[in-house]
């Protein structure tokens, strides 16, 4: 089993695009014990990828709750890179 954080990138290669929610859905099967698979912790993983230009914004819009959810992306660039490091 690979560490959540890794989980989380990769999974940005395998789908055209996805929020906190779609992540938590996709890797509860796996993941759903740990702690730090919560939509917090997520959401901050997820702007660290961002800022390390692994991933990056393609729209936002509100959820059913009225909550922001902001949807990402690996671009090209960023896709080769998780996957140069993180095998399947």
């Amino acid at each position: 089993m690979k560490p959540l954080n890794y989980a989380i990138l990769k999974y940005f290669t395998k789908v055209e695009e996805a929020s906190a929610d779609n992540v938590i859905e996709a890797l509860k099967g796996e993941y759903g014990s740990f702690k730090a698979l919560r939509k917090k912790d997520v959401i901050n993983a997820l702007m660290t990828a961002e800022a390390n230009g692994l991933i990056e914004e393609t729209r936002f819009e509100l959820d059913k709750d009225g909550e922001l959810a902001v949807y990402y992306h690996a671009h090209e660039e960023g896709a080769a890179t998780i996957n140069s490091y993180i095998k399947d």
